[in-house]
């Protein structure tokens, strides 16, 4: 009988708000995500990669991780602990109109009905939270929250109600039809809100190491016939919460690295980590280039950054696409040399020695 190896865990990391010619979108990057969880047994990502608006693919052996908590584990600060079940808290912005609150309350209702979830009474912040959107000189979209408070007070209430998980809706300010939108909406632009995003979540992973993950309140937008697939799953519906929800659900619980609980997976854990090529800035991926992971660097996955692996020191596996990707991780998985499977491979050579017999170096 074969040897048994141990799980194999990869992860896969596009980073929000910078462009990313694949997962940049609304949930365009579902699908790497669906072809690497073949491969993994164990695969850990982030909402910007599997969050789809009103569509999302439930992955079982995939781990559903708030940007600042993958960082984190990264770090080797917290562990990821797998949970048959969350309970979510929905956090709602005093600055919602009724009538779009309304259509949030729906939408946690029919997954709470259609799929199950279970999930506490809402909050309402007691002070809207004023959120401000920017863009870098690079094209990146970051943004401002004018009271971080009022998202506090909110988020302990629903965890003295018993959440495990909280989804946070924000109203943002409505676009004017600039073409920043309208690039976005074609699939060649910068998602405007997803920088802005991640400061909400951030701030309340940070705060209470707790799954989170945001959904943004808008005003529909005009219909446009011309829209890109990459952007089309944010328009057939009210809001954005479905995915949101869905992935809470099962994410996993964040534990401090003094904790013993059992099960929980640790960064040393990771064989393979999976990365835009021109987006090495991350704190993530630079925790994760001082393990024994394999980091795999994809070309064509393009972004407003232009960070390479080289500039950082960072050894890498470069590779075209997200296919040669997988083929790269099915090799890794197998125990095969990467030379192996090349066209030609050179003969092993004699290692030089020093003087007094030894190895040098």
């Amino acid at each position: 009988m074969p040897t048994p190896s141990r799980p194999y865990t990869a992860v896969l990391i596009v980073p929000t708000g910078v462009g990313a010619a694949v997962g940049g979108y609304a949930g365009d990057a579902v699908p790497v995500a669906r072809a690497i969880a073949q491969v993994a047994d164990t695969l850990i990502t982030h909402p910007n990669v599997m969050n789809g608006a009103q569509l999302y693919w439930p992955l079982p052996n995939a781990l559903y991780v708030e940007g600042y908590g993958l960082d984190q584990f990264a770090a080797g600060t917290w562990g990821l602990r797998p949970v048959h079940r969350n309970r979510i808290g929905l956090l709602l912005d005093q600055a919602i109109e009724p009538h779009a609150r309304y259509r949030h309350l729906q939408a946690a209702d029919a997954a709470r009905a259609t799929l199950g979830l279970e999930m506490t009474d809402y909050v309402i912040t007691d002070a809207p939270v004023g959120v401000t959107l920017k863009t870098a000189e690079s094209g990146a979209t970051w943004g401002t929250i004018a009271n971080p408070g009022t998202l506090l007070r909110a988020a302990e209430k629903l965890m003295q109600l018993g959440a495990t998980a909280i989804a946070v809706v924000v109203r943002f300010p409505d676009d004017d039809g600039s073409d920043s939108l309208q690039n976005y909406r074609q699939g060649q632009g910068v998602d405007p809100l997803a920088g802005a995003e991640a400061v909400i979540s951030h701030l309340l992973v940070r705060q209470f190491q707790l799954p989170c993950a945001h959904a943004p309140a808008l005003s529909p937008l005009p219909l446009d016939p011309t829209l890109s697939p990459k952007s089309a799953a944010e328009e057939i519906g009210h809001t954005f919460l479905p995915c949101v929800l869905a992935g809470l659900s099962r994410a996993p619980q964040l534990v401090a690295a003094t904790a013993t609980s059992g099960g929980t997976i640790w960064r040393d854990q990771v064989d393979a980590v999976i990365v835009p090529a021109a987006a090495f800035g991350g704190s993530g991926v630079l925790h994760f280039s001082g393990t024994s992971a394999q980091i795999i660097a994809v070309e064509e996955n393009t972004t407003t950054l232009a960070v390479p692996p080289e500039c950082l020191g960072v050894q890498v596996w470069r590779v075209r696409s997200y296919l040669a990707a997988i083929g790269a991780m099915a090799a890794h998985k197998a125990g095969i040399s990467a030379g192996a499977i090349a066209p030609k491979m050179a003969p092993l050579q004699a290692a030089p020695m020093s003087d007094d017999g030894k190895k040098a170096g």
